[in-house]
């Protein structure tokens, strides 16, 4: 899943359930569920996302959303082996980002 979010430092949750298109209320149950999610909080308590946590979150709904892992399998996996996750992730983003933009190009001529 390609996602399209501007270059910023923080990122609101409703930035980021948009992104993903889902309700806010799954990224907070998945930050519960997860170790790797850890958002900074403000002082009114508003969760602020990283890149960091993007990287995880996209990680996390490959694994359940489109994968179709449980989340127990989904936490099994991120322990079992997390730096081939991570890179195989990371290859599939480059390239989805590829794909965005060559279709952007098809869209263009």
């Amino acid at each position: 899943m390609y996602i399209d979010l501007p270059e910023k430092r923080y990122y609101k949750i409703g930035e980021v359930a948009q992104a993903f298109q889902v309700n806010t209320s799954l990224i907070r149950f998945w930050e519960k569920e997860f170790d790797v999610l850890k958002p900074k909080k403000n002082a009114k308590g508003n969760r602020l996302f990283t890149q960091e946590d993007l990287k995880n979150i996209k990680l996390i709904y490959n694994l359940v959303k489109e994968n179709g892992f449980t989340l127990e399998g989904a936490k099994q996996k991120l322990k079992k082996n997390p730096v081939g996750i991570y890179n195989n992730q990371e290859i599939i983003s480059r390239l989805e980002a590829v794909k965005a933009e060559l279709l952007k190009i098809k869209s263009q001529l």
